[in-house]
C-alpha cells in the first residue's frame, strides 16, 4: 500500500515526540479548567494531587484551537454538557474530561488560553488539526512538547524566586503525560509522508523528567462518516460495520508499530512508565455492538448535511450554512462526521479506565496513588 510507508514515518515521528516528552517532563505540575467541576468519581484514589498534561489534536483539545487561532464554537457544540460553547469540537465532554472526572480533578485548561485558566491539575498543549509532522509546523506534536518544557522552565524559575505556581517540581516529576495524536497524520499518510521524529520524544520529554507516559493508539479512520461520504464505485471495501477496511487497515499498521515502540521504549528508559491503548480496538467495539451501548447510529454524523446514511457533507460541515443537528445526540456514536458525541466519549474512557485495553493494565489513577 502505497500509505504505508507514510503510516512509518508518522509513527516515528509520534514516538520521536514521546521521548521528547518524557525528557522534557523532567518535574510537572497541576493545571485545572474553569468548566463546571466534575462529580466526585467513586474510581478516583489518588493519593496526591493529580497532575496531567495532554498533547494531541481535536480530540483531546479543550479550548486551544479556539484561543490560538480566535476561532469560536457556538452552540450546538457543547448543548449536551457545558450548555454554552467552550472551545471542543463536540456536543460536551471529550474522553480527557472523562478521564479528568475519574481523578476528581479540574478539567484541562488549554495551555493558550490567557483568561480564566487554572493550571494547578496541569495543562492541556493538544490543538485541533495538529499532528506530528511537519515537525515544525503551528502547533505540532514538537511544537506542543516545546510549550510544555517553556511552561516547565518559567515554572520553576519563577518558583526558584519563592513565587507562587501552580505546579512545583514534583509535580512536573510525578505527572502523567497523556498523547493522543495520529489520526491527520494517518489521513495524510495515504497522500503525502511527514518528517519523523523519534528522538525528539526521547530527547524532549523523558530526558527532561516525565516518567509517566499514556499513550493511546488511533481509531478506526475508515469508520468516520467523514471518510465514508467520499464517493465509490461500488462497497466492495466495506467491512461488516459498514467501515472502509483500507483506511482502518492503516490505522491498525500504525497501532500496532506504535504499540511495539512502546515496548522497546519502555526497557530502554529507565524508571519510565509507558501505558499504550488500543483505541482503535475500543473505538470499532463501540460501532460494531453500537446497540448493546444504546446508540443507534454508529457511522451518520449527528451534526452535519446530507441526511442519511452518513448525513455528512464536505461542502457543509457542522455550523455551516444549511447545516442541521439531530435531536438526541445520545443515540449517535458521532457528533460531526469527525468527532465522537458526549454519550460516545463516555463510553471510550469507560474502557480506558477498565485497563482492559491498555498495556501494561495499569489503572488510570497509577501515577497518583503510590
Amino acid at each position: 500500500m502505497a500509505a504505508s510507508s507514510g503510516v512509518v514515518v508518522a509513527v516515528v515521528a509520534v514516538v520521536a515526540v514521546m521521548m521528547a516528552v518524557a525528557v522534557a517532563a523532567g518535574e510537572i505540575s497541576d493545571d485545572g479548567g474553569d468548566q463546571p467541576s466534575p462529580s466526585p468519581s467513586p474510581s478516583a484514589s489518588c493519593a496526591r494531587r493529580p497532575v496531567v498534561f495532554a498533547f494531541g489534536d481535536s480530540n483531546t483539545d479543550t479550548g486551544g484551537i479556539a484561543a490560538g487561532m480566535g476561532y469560536y464554537f457556538p452552540l450546538p457544540e457543547g448543548r449536551a454538557f457545558f450548555r454554552r460553547a467552550t472551545g471542543r469540537l463536540c456536543d460536551g465532554r471529550l474522553v480527557i474530561d472523562h478521564l479528568c472526572e475519574s481523578l476528581n480533578m479540574s478539567y484541562l485548561s488549554p495551555y493558550l488560553e490567557p483568561l480564566g485558566t487554572d493550571f494547578t491539575n496541569g495543562a492541556n498543549f493538544a490543538i485541533s488539526g495538529a499532528a506530528t509532522a511537519p515537525r515544525n509546523a503551528a502547533f505540532s506534536l514538537h511544537i506542543q512538547v516545546q510549550q510544555f518544557i517553556h511552561f516547565k522552565q518559567r515554572s520553576l524559575e519563577l518558583a526558584s524566586r519563592g513565587e507562587a505556581v501552580p505546579v512545583d517540581a514534583d509535580g512536573f516529576r510525578n505527572a502523567l503525560y497523556l498523547i493522543d495524536i495520529g489520526q491527520n497524520d494517518l489521513s495524510a499518510a495515504f497522500s503525502a509522508g511527514g518528517l519523523p521524529y523519534d528522538d525528539v520524544v526521547r530527547q524532549s520529554l523523558y530526558y527532561n523528567g516525565a516518567k509517566n507516559l499514556w499513550i493511546h493508539g488511533t481509531g478506526p479512520l475508515g469508520c468516520l462518516p467523514q471518510k465514508l461520504a467520499v464517493p465509490r464505485a461500488d462497497d466492495g471495501d466495506l467491512d461488516p460495520s459498514g467501515c472502509l477496511k483500507t483506511l482502518n487497515a492503516g490505522a491498525y499498521e500504525f497501532n500496532s508499530q506504535l504499540s511495539s515502540i512502546c515496548d522497546q521504549l519502555s526497557s530502554q528508559l529507565r524508571g519510565a512508565t509507558i501505558v499504550f491503548t488500543d483505541i482503535l480496538a475500543i473505538k470499532y467495539d463501540l460501532i460494531a455492538n453500537h446497540s448493546s451501548y444504546g446508540f443507534e447510529e454508529p457511522l451518520m454524523a449527528c451534526c452535519g448535511h446530507g441526511g442519511p446514511p452518513y448525513n455528512y457533507d464536505f461542502n457543509v460541515s457542522c455550523l455551516g450554512a444549511g447545516y442541521r443537528v439531530c435531536e438526541d445526540g445520545s443515540k449517535f456514536v458521532s457528533w460531526d462526521g469527525v468527532h465522537y458525541t458526549d454519550a460516545a466519549n463516555a463510553v471510550v474512557a469507560g474502557k480506558i479506565l477498565s485497563a482492559d485495553y491498555s498495556r501494561p493494565k495499569l489503572p488510570f489513577s497509577y501515577f497518583c496513588s503510590a
